[in-house]
């Protein structure tokens, strides 16, 4: 395994450096402030290519590979953890699934205009009544011919109302003893009949971003939008959150950089004693963990992505990474706050942004207890991954870069 980024790595992340530094980071305050998205943000990392950025060119996307993707990922939670919530839902969760299960019609139909940037997609699993626990979620697909009637609720959903395909996991086997195994996926389009979003407010953080609900009632969903087989939505959502939790791990790294950054110009520059505060030993000593966590972080994420590259299976690690890259994010934000004392308090610097976005993460894409009894279960030898029908394919450049 080779850590050195390519060129083309390097390019990429400058591009999206760039971005954030110049029509982000001076503006994002005010629009955390006023808890809502900047309405520029969707369609400028459409034109720049982002919302495609690892999605073959002949499916409309820029052709990169995941390490790409979770470069960018890093960029982006650097500026603002919205902006990283983005790409995990529209690519992790929603195009890389369709991209792992979805037919050539379904990719031309839906994954071609979310890879150029010219529609969004989310991802509809989490329920009022069901989060961690699945496999008890209660929304319905009943048969009705070749079309099926889709009802229930979708709760905590990224970008709700400004999608316009969300990958949807409802049930279709109502016997008890088939509880996963009862679930299937579907593509579901907002302006369908039936359909009904909404945003919630008063988050503690992503305020900048998009979350909500998604109701249906009666919505009638052709045959042709199921992705996958009946009864494979389980493994299809199971599949489409590796590659969510590879974008959040990949995110939570950049807010462990930011913290870092903003902790050491604060100690350089703030003096107390008659000296800069970065000259004491528990200032320091903070620091020192926000640099290590950081390089074991980004270790972590770059293996997860070279996995990705190629076409292992990486639940394990993908989680491993996950977890700790979200913990210690949180960690470097509470510190960063303590490195700027009172000042760290009010919202004149980024720090207590950095906290109150970071906490997010420790819950979504599994909370830290399941990616803790996750990796327990591996190492005691109880879970072992078995083989999905549709792997996520492995990087080739030819094909991902071939226009035909």
């Amino acid at each position: 395994m080779d850590f050195n980024l390519t060129e083309e790595h390097r390019m990429v992340q400058k591009m999206v450096r760039d971005f954030t530094h110049k029509e982000v980071i001076p503006t994002i305050g005010e629009w955390d402030r006023k808890q809502e998205m900047a309405p520029h943000i969707l369609p400028r990392m459409g034109e720049l290519g982002i919302l495609g950025i690892n999605i073959p060119v002949r499916y409309g996307g820029q052709g990169f590979d995941y390490i790409t993707l979770g470069l960018v990922c890093e960029e982006l939670e650097y500026a603002d953890s919205t902006l990283r919530v983005v790409m995990s839902v529209h690519m992790g969760l929603n195009s890389m699934g369709l991209l792992q299960w979805g037919t050539e019609d379904q990719k031309q139909r839906f994954l071609v205009p979310q890879a150029k940037g010219e529609k969004y997609g989310a991802f509809g699993l989490t329920e009022p009544g069901a989060g961690s626990d699945v496999a008890n979620l209660t929304s319905t697909a009943v048969k009705d011919g070749r079309d099926y009637i889709l009802n229930g609720e979708k709760m905590w959903i990224s970008l709700a109302t400004k999608a316009h395909n969300v990958l949807v996991v409802a049930r279709t086997d109502f016997s008890l003893e088939k509880k996963s195994n009862g679930l299937t996926a579907f593509m579901v389009e907002t302006d369908r009949d039936g359909v009904t979003v909404g945003d919630i407010h008063g988050k503690l953080g992503v305020r900048a971003g998009s979350t909500g609900w998604v109701a249906m009632q009666d919505v009638r969903i052709p045959e042709e939008n199921r992705i996958g087989e009946e009864g494979e939505g389980f493994k299809i959502a199971m599949s489409c959150l590796d590659n969510g939790r590879y974008t959040v791990g990949a995110g939570a790294t950049g807010l462990i950089r930011a913290c870092l950054d903003a902790s050491v110009k604060y100690a350089n520059e703030r003096e107390a004693f008659g000296r800069p505060i970065g000259n004491f030993q528990l200032i320091k000593q903070k620091i020192g963990i926000m640099k290590r966590d950081y390089d074991m972080a980004r270790m972590l994420i770059l293996r997860a992505g070279w996995m990705k590259n190629q076409g292992l299976r990486n639940t394990m690690e993908t989680s491993m990474a996950k977890w700790f890259a979200t913990d210690a994010s949180f960690k470097a934000a509470s510190e960063a706050i303590q490195v700027h004392g009172a000042y760290g308090f009010s919202d004149e610097y980024p720090v207590e942004r950095f906290l109150r976005n970071s906490k997010g993460a420790v819950i979504y894409e599994g909370s830290s207890e399941v990616h803790t009894l996750l990796q327990a279960d591996y190492a005691l030898g109880y879970r072992k991954d078995r083989p999905l029908r549709c792997e996520l394919p492995a990087y080739d450049p030819d094909f991902w870069q071939d226009e035909v």
